[in-house]
């Protein structure tokens, strides 16, 4: 009796590489030469570099500039340490590493509806010019935020605002942000490689080394042309149709009396696609706790999360879970089940039906 391949349901820690990317990536490693080097061969490689670059932008829509990064992490850490001037203020439920990179940021709170509360930010802009940070899709709920809103107080205030769009780089539109941070790897490019998008380079203290000063080390040409391919396959192709079957599994999991985690009221077949982002579902199982989901899940053969994979290794609740008003023992009875380019309505229903399997036995068990 074959037995089933595995179903990856945890893109939105990583996804799979695009044919077109890993193609672009092998092509691109015949041009081996330094992108800085002065020579014709460097000189190719240089101009494959800047096509690569524009090819980003124009994907993504940015008509500002672009600084290639080793991944999120890197451009977060340029954005929150070397803006120029103005106090930090971060989000509640930013990326953790937005939290590492800027310690000493005030943190501003969410309202009831999830989003960050704008008398709150009102408060905080009359400080006088500030960074503000908000990412655009939480990682962990798919709840997203009216950036663009938020940046019209930000820069009325004369401050700037930088948004984390790792997870919604070419699933949605970019906000408008004066800083946005991608990566590659979340859009069925390589790992290793992101970017920093500048609307002017004038907001950034210089560093020197490549990246026009703004960034050292060589530069990675394979994963940027890779990076490129992606970004070209989410502008060019349709957003994969998984609503019918993502309503069916949440559905399920409202009848099963679990709790699918968003902020207001659980109401079935609700048009969320303004509120949330279609690939990332939050949910949580009545009697089990969210580790021993995951080893059910695994030993079923889905690959799912507890949350985000930069902290979901840790036993400590998630702070992001919590700034949305999810009460703790929701929390630790919540996992997170991502779907990516790859992902088919199948894949939605054959983990729906394990969902249902794995909760009756542990109703069975506590009861």
């Amino acid at each position: 009796m074959s037995q089933r391949p595995r179903i990856y349901l945890d893109h939105a820690a990583t996804t799979s590489i695009l044919p077109a990317a890993k193609a672009a990536m092998m092509e691109a490693m015949e041009r081996w030469a330094n992108p800085s080097s002065p020579h014709a061969e460097g000189r190719a490689a240089r101009a494959a570099l800047e096509d690569a670059r524009e090819r980003i932008k124009r994907a993504l829509g940015w008509d500002g500039e672009l600084i290639f990064t080793s991944g999120a992490t890197e451009a977060i850490e340029i954005a929150m340490r070397r803006v120029k001037g103005g106090k930090r203020f971060i989000s509640a439920v930013e990326h953790d590493a937005v939290f590492r990179a800027a310690p000493d940021a005030d943190i501003l709170p969410l309202d009831h509806n999830g989003e960050l509360d704008r008398n709150e930010l009102a408060v905080a802009l009359k400080s006088g010019a500030a960074l503000i940070a908000l990412q655009h899709v939480n990682s962990e709920t798919g709840q997203m935020q009216p950036v663009g809103d938020i940046a019209a107080m930000v820069r009325d205030a004369g401050g700037l605002l930088v948004s984390d769009c790792a997870q919604s780089a070419g699933k949605r539109e970019l906000p408008d942000a004066d800083l946005a941070i991608v990566s590659a790897h979340k859009l069925g490019g390589p790992p290793g490689i992101g970017a920093l998008l500048v609307r002017d380079f004038a907001m950034l203290a210089a560093s020197g080394g490549q990246e026009q000063g703004y960034r050292g080390g060589t530069e990675n040409l394979p994963a940027a042309a890779a990076f490129a391919a992606a970004t070209e396959y989410w502008a060019n192709a349709p957003i994969p149709n998984l609503h019918e079957e993502v309503d069916r599994l949440i559905n399920a999991v409202l009848d099963a009396g679990g709790d699918p985690v968003w902020t207001g009221p659980p109401v079935r077949d609700q048009e969320r696609s303004a509120s949330f982002s279609w690939h990332i579902e939050a949910l949580a199982m009545p009697g089990l706790p969210a580790t021993a989901q995951l080893i059910q899940f695994d030993i079923a053969g889905f690959a799912v999360s507890a949350g985000s994979a930069c902290s979901s290794g840790s036993l400590k609740p998630s702070r992001a879970l919590a700034a949305f008003g999810v009460p703790p023992e929701v929390a630790a009875r919540t996992i997170r089940v991502s779907f990516g380019w790859s992902t088919t309505a199948e894949e939605i229903a054959a983990f729906r039906e394990a969902w249902l399997r794995i909760a009756e036995d542990a109703k069975r068990r506590t009861a």
